[in-house]
Parts: C-alpha cells; sequence; structure tokens
C-alpha cells in the first residue's frame, strides 16, 4: 500500500506539471484534460525513471520529505516535459 503513495504523488504532479506547462506556452496548450493526461504519462514515466536510477521511495517504501520532494519533482517534470513534447508533435502535424 505504501508503493502506491509515491505513485499517486507522481501522478498528480505530473497532471499538475502539464497544466502549468500548457499555462506558460499557450500555443503548445492541449487543453485541461489534454494538458492533464500527457502530464499524468509524463508523471509515471518521470517516476519510473528515478526508480530505475535507483531514487526510491526510501527503504522498504518508507516515506519521508526527501521522497515526497522527489516524487513531486518527478513527476512534476516528467508530466511538464511530456506534454510540452506533445504539444510540440501536436502543432507540427497541424500545419
Amino acid at each position: 500500500m505504501e508503493g502506491l503513495i509515491p505513485l499517486a504523488i507522481q501522478l498528480l504532479s505530473g497532471a499538475a506539471g502539464g497544466n502549468i506547462i500548457g499555462k506558460i506556452l499557450p500555443k503548445l496548450n492541449l487543453g485541461t484534460l489534454g494538458n492533464s493526461l500527457s502530464g499524468i504519462l509524463g508523471g509515471g514515466l518521470g517516476g519510473y525513471l528515478l526508480s530505475t536510477l535507483g531514487v526510491d521511495a526510501g527503504p522498504s517504501g518508507a516515506l519521508d520529505i526527501g521522497s515526497i520532494i522527489g516524487s513531486v519533482a518527478s513527476g512534476g517534470a516528467g508530466g511538464g516535459v511530456v506534454m510540452f513534447v506533445v504539444g510540440l508533435i501536436k502543432k507540427a502535424l497541424a500545419k
């Protein structure tokens, strides 16, 4: 059960990151739903990449402030990056 908490944090942070990038870059904005979905995907990928690099939720899945901040940062950054890339692809296909 404790292993799901970092994943949930990463997914929610990814959605937030996608929407923040959508607001900052209106030409790449996919709408709230598109930004959120691409952000959730990016949040999950960002968390997965960090876990493969050995940055996890701590020993035995224990949560501490460092792992929570890491989950928020990886999810938000991953969500923002994926939303940005999807927005660029959508813009290129629209031409």
